[in-house]
This record gives structure tokens, C-alpha cells and sequence, in this order.
């Protein structure tokens, strides 16, 4: 699914360049896409890893806006292949299950920066046309303690294969204690 951006008025500013974006997220994507589109971005959209990678090949993206988890596929591994094929591409991650791991496993690949969803959009053009060096702003809102406590035992579940029991005996806390906290939505 390809979006292109919408004609920009005459006093609109030029075009800060393509722009590939992958997520799963139909209405996320379709919403960004857009909002993008109207910030001056060519926007061509994928909604899988593998509409992406032909993607890839067929343009050359100056920025990329990529989900972190695909329906198909892991947003870090389309990270290393896009520097493999377009090494200037300046690549921004989104997503919703934000940890440092996977944050820190980010940039060493290659990305510029790691934002949870939903991710400002203002938040997102200032990361993807920041200047090399340029420190981003501290958040507003920063994550509660419960949240980042939430946040570890997600990504333990997450790599204990959602595996209750496993998870638990490497948290170290009880089965059902971790039952409830997972049933539970996240924290603000």
C-alpha cells in the first residue's frame, strides 16, 4: 500500500525527502501516513515486513518510520537490512512494547532513535530531522515507576515465549501474582 503525500500549498516547505513507513496497524498507519503526507514527506506505506522489504528495493527512502513488531516479521531485522541496501536512511522505531533491550538493540543497528506509540507526531519528525549529534528533549511525561516495572515483565514474558510458569520462576514471584498482573492493562 502505497500513500503518497498530498499536494502541498505554494507556501509549504520543501520536501524533506521519502519516507517508508511499515506497520500492522491499518488505522495507525493510514493516520500517519497521512500526517506525514501533510508535513511534506513522500510517504510510501507497508503493512507487512515483507511489503516492506519490496518496498526497499524499489525506492530509495531517505527516512524510515518503522513498527517494531510486524505481523510477519521484527522491525529490527528490516533495520539491518535497510542499512544493508540504504545506508543514509535516517530509521526512527515505534512501538508499543517499548524496553530498553530492544531500545539499545535499535541503535546499534543502525536506527537514529526508539519512540513508543503512539508516538507524537511532532515527536517523530523532530527525531527523523534532528541533526546528527542533537540530543533529544527529555519527555514530558516520562514512564511511572509501575509502568517500567510493567514494561521488564512483558519483555521477560515476551522472551520466555509467553510462557507463564517460566516467566515467573525467572522473576522470581508467584504464578497467579503474575496472572493478575498480566490481565491488568498497563499502568500510565
Amino acid at each position: 500500500m502505497t500513500m503518497m503525500a498530498e499536494t502541498a500549498p505554494k507556501d509549504a516547505p520543501a520536501s524533506p525527502g521519502t519516507l517508508l513507513l511499515a506497520d500492522d496497524d491499518n488505522a495507525f498507519r493510514q493516520r500517519l501516513a497521512l500526517t506525514l503526507g501533510r508535513r511534506g514527506f513522500d510517504v510510501h506505506a507497508a503493512a507487512s515486513a515483507a511489503e516492506a522489504r519490496g518496498l526497499m528495493r524499489e525506492i530509495v527512502p531517505q527516512y524510515a518510520v518503522l513498527d517494531l513488531r510486524l505481523g510477519d516479521g521484527n522491525g529490527l531485522d528490516l533495520v539491518s537490512e535497510l542499512r544493508g541496501i540504504h545506508p543514509d536512511t535516517r530509521i526512527v522505531i515505534l512501538t508499543g512494547y517499548g524496553n530498553l533491550a530492544t531500545a539499545v538493540a535499535a541503535v546499534k543497528d543502525g536506527a537514529i532513535d526508539y519512540l513508543a506509540k503512539p508516538a507524537d507526531p511532532d515527536d517523530l519528525v523532530h527525531a527523523l530531522l534532528a541533526q546528527s549529534g542533537e540530543r533529544p528533549e527529555p519527555p514530558e511525561e516520562p514512564m511511572s515507576a509501575d509502568r517500567v516495572r510493567w514494561e521488564h515483565i512483558q519483555r521477560v514474558y515476551e522472551l520466555c515465549d509467553r510462557n507463564v510458569s517460566e516467566t515467573a520462576r525467572r522473576l522470581k514471584m508467584h504464578r497467579r501474582t503474575l496472572q493478575r498482573i498480566l490481565a491488568k492493562r498497563s499502568p500510565r
